[in-house]
């Protein structure tokens, strides 16, 4: 039998891109996972399998058959995008994946197909005995969920270091805030609309605790601040309440993005604590990550260190904690300008980049 063609980059990319792997829907998830699984046992045989059999949140472990008490090194990759809305406004076919000035074009160039690609790359050049591994994961767009089903995965063996090889112009980023997504709930009363004074307008509850959670003066929300990760942020991204014009509406909800620094408990209890609010769930709560810019293995690294923080969050909220204190750095191919954009792509000559660089790294853990 003669060993395979290695593995083309950009043709491997331009594969990934052509098959819509949109959040929430979890069967093409599966089959890109397959697809990588076959393209790396293809050329590196001897790599362990692991799967997980959740059918809402698939996950995949490649590893090398390596004793398990050796650190290991880890890269993480989600294979969910976004949805390519308004696909008719872009330029080119969001799963074209068109080769054309330098780039791959289409949805999940950058964000963060071609950041799985390098790791594959990376991973396949492995030596069998260099304990290194590759977790592919769903759902990540979607709060990590994938990552947070899979985490269990990586107990029983010592993590030395993680990669998740997001969208950074392959510099090295060392953390980035948590995620803290509530649903906040009013509930009112119903009335015809032409006698409100009768009912209780679930809406304009919410409406009072959105104006008082960005209010001046200290009255609004307990943002935190921390010295490298910057003060925390709030969005109410999704609104909703009523059901036709002329009743009153008796429930209003409204879901909140916070970005934080810490544990997120001062923040739930403040929602919670505000008198129009009847009910708080959590739908989302990942951690924040900062990993120290001193650790031996981030000064060695082959890239520059950004001074700042991603904006985004990423699966190493979830990988972080079971990686029992090693270090997590988020560092990987792409722009995240064009992150969840029209018209993403990824830089060729990033993604040939990332693949020498991901490559000595796993030859120096060697």
């Amino acid at each position: 039998m003669t060993d395979p063609a290695p593995i083309d980059p950009v043709d491997l990319v331009r594969e990934l891109v052509r098959r819509p792997t949109v959040s929430g829907d979890p069967r093409p998830q599966r089959d890109v996972m397959g697809l990588v699984t076959e393209v790396l046992t293809a050329h590196a045989p001897h790599l362990q399998r692991r799967t997980g059999d959740d059918p809402d949140q698939p996950w995949t472990l490649l590893t090398t058959p390596t004793d398990p008490d050796r650190p290991r090194l880890l890269f993480a990759c989600h294979v969910d995008t976004v949805p390519a809305a308004d696909a008719a406004q872009w330029q080119r076919d969001p799963f074209g994946a068109d080769a054309d000035g330098g780039r791959v074009w289409g949805r999940g160039g950058s964000d963060m197909k071609a950041g799985l690609v390098a790791a594959v790359a990376a991973v396949a050049a492995a030596d069998p005995d260099v304990p290194v591994g590759l977790l592919l994961t769903s759902d990540e767009e979607i709060g990590s969920r994938g990552a947070q089903v899979a985490a269990a995965a990586l107990a029983g063996t010592r993590t030395g270091a993680v990669v998740v090889p997001e969208a950074t112009g392959n510099e090295v980023v060392l953390g980035h805030r948590g995620a803290l997504w509530l649903a906040v709930r009013a509930a009112g009363r119903a009335a015809h609309g032409s006698t409100p004074h009768l009912g209780h307008n679930a809406v304009l509850d919410l409406v009072a605790v959105l104006a008082r959670a960005g209010g001046p003066g200290g009255a609004g929300l307990p943002l935190a601040t921390e010295d490298f990760l910057g003060t925390e942020t709030w969005n109410p991204g999704v609104i909703a309440g009523g059901t036709v014009p002329n009743v009153v509406p008796d429930a209003a909800e409204v879901v909140v993005d916070m970005r934080t620094v810490g544990d997120g408990a001062t923040l739930q209890a403040w929602w919670r604590a505000q008198p129009e609010v009847a009910d708080v769930e959590v739908r989302v709560d990942l951690p924040p990550l900062r990993t120290p810019a001193d650790d031996p293995w981030v000064r060695a690294l082959p890239a520059v260190v950004r001074p700042d923080p991603a904006t985004y969050f990423t699966d190493a909220s979830v990988l972080g904690p079971v990686a029992d204190g090693a270090p997590v750095v988020v560092w990987g191919p792409g722009t995240p300008a064009v992150m969840h954009a029209r018209d993403e792509y990824v830089e060729v000559a990033e993604l040939e980049q990332a693949v020498r660089v991901f490559g000595e790294v796993v030859s120096r853990w060697g």
